[in-house]
Order: C-alpha cells, then structure tokens, then sequence
C-alpha cells in the first residue's frame, strides 16, 4: 500500500460503524421486501418456510454479497464505509477489481470465527496494516482518508 500522509489505516471500530452503517442502509429495502413477502416487517424463525434456507432469506444473502463485492470492485467503498470517509484499495491505492472483491467477501466467513467477527478483529488489531483473513488474501486494504 502507497504510504504518503494522506492514506491511513481504517480502525476496527470504524470499520465496524460502516458495517453496521451498511446494514441499516440494506434494511430500508429488506423490511418492505419482507413485508411485502409475507405481511410482516419481520418474520419470525417459525414463519419462514425452510428456516434459514428460506427462498427470501436465500435472496437477501446473495443481495447482501453481491453488494460487497460489487461495491467495493467498482466504487471502492460501501454506504457505511464512504459515509465514514473509508474505501478498499490494493496495495497500489486503486480500486482492487471484481475478483479480489470477490475473494475478500468470500472470506468473511472465515473472518467471522467462532462467532461475531471475533477472528477478524483479531487479525485487524494484530495487522501493521489493519487487515482481517479476507484482506490479507485478496492483498486489500481498508484505509480512510485525512484532509491534510
């Protein structure tokens, strides 16, 4: 990653605001979806038809996925992360492109080991250069951007 004043590491604290950021701006459409699916704002585990493999849960999962990568391969950033001033580059500062997304998003399931993310925090509060499983793979960087 190009080191000059301008280019910070994004903490996990802030990383994790965008995340949950993301995840509020992807509700405004799945709630009225759900609604619209089934008469409710939000379906009980009992209500579903196959549980977690329920045809909406399964569409709300490729959504969500496709969002990160598609986001973060084109734009560089998600709502959560350009609203805190972050984006994801390569290790030359640009955009990392459709199959490192792809790579790095994939990823988060292992990041999310054993549970709430605690592997991926680890690794971002342990790396010199904040990142998780995925990031290190796919060779991206989370950085946030000064003003000065």
């Amino acid at each position: 990653m190009k080191e000059n004043n301008k280019v910070k590491k994004a903490g996990v604290v802030r990383r994790g605001i965008a995340w949950a950021l993301d995840f509020l701006f992807l509700s405004f459409f799945f709630f009225p979806a759900t609604y619209l699916y089934s008469g409710k704002w939000m379906m009980s585990y009992e209500e579903h038809l196959w549980g977690i493999t329920d045809p909406i849960c399964l569409v709300f999962l490729v959504l969500i996925f496709a969002y990160f990568i598609l986001m973060e391969a084109y734009v560089g950033w998600t709502v959560g992360k350009r609203v805190l001033g972050m984006r994801v580059v390569d290790g030359k500062g640009n955009k990392i492109g459709i199959t490192n997304s792809i790579i790095r998003n994939i990823l988060r399931f292992v990041d999310g080991l054993p549970a709430l993310n605690i592997l991926g925090i680890i690794l971002i509060l342990s790396s010199s250069r904040g990142q998780r499983f995925g990031d290190r793979i796919a060779k991206t960087y989370v950085t946030r951007i000064t003003s000065h």
